[in-house]
């Protein structure tokens, strides 16, 4: 059962990194363990003020594992260790200060600058949208020669 479920799980969020159109994080309350690991595995995240974030499986005797891939990508690795370490949670103006998010709205305009941001990104050309986001995740896992020739020919070929 375990294993299906953190495959699935794993499927799910590199789907989204993968995915040609850009994902947009909308997070008012609880981002913990695989919700965490959705916040930080989609492109963009906007948060309320009350949203809150933690990796509590320590606190259980687990090990949050596969949210650390996510989250060891977005943070840095101190953050993502102190996160992973010590099991607390950390508050929306926290995660913007790690990085695990881009902008903390008032609850009540969350969802009004989230459509707002997607509107924005559906105003560009998709094909050069799908084509960045496909080049800047790859450059992120290649060597710096290497990601600078890649993204110099995807420039060239764009």
């Amino acid at each position: 059962f375990f294993e299906r479920t953190f495959a699935a799980c794993a499927k799910l969020m590199q789907t989204i990194v993968r995915h040609p159109k850009p994902v947009i994080a909308e997070v008012d309350g609880l981002a913990t363990a695989a919700g965490l690991q959705l916040v930080a595995s989609c492109d963009l995240a906007i948060a309320s003020h009350e949203a809150i974030f933690c990796t509590p499986g320590v606190n259980i005797g687990l090990f949050c594992s596969t949210p650390m891939v996510a989250l060891s990508r977005n943070v840095s690795r101190k953050q993502a260790m102190e996160m992973l370490l010590t099991g607390e949670t950390i508050d929306a103006a926290t995660a913007k200060e790690f990085g695990l998010i881009n902008r903390i709205v008032p609850r009540e305009y969350l969802n009004q600058v989230v459509n707002k941001y997607a509107q924005t990104i559906a105003s560009k050309s998709s094909l050069v949208v799908k084509t960045g986001k496909e080049a800047f995740y790859a450059q992120a896992e290649m060597g710096l020669a290497d990601a600078y020739a890649y993204t110099g020919r995807v420039m060239v070929e764009n």
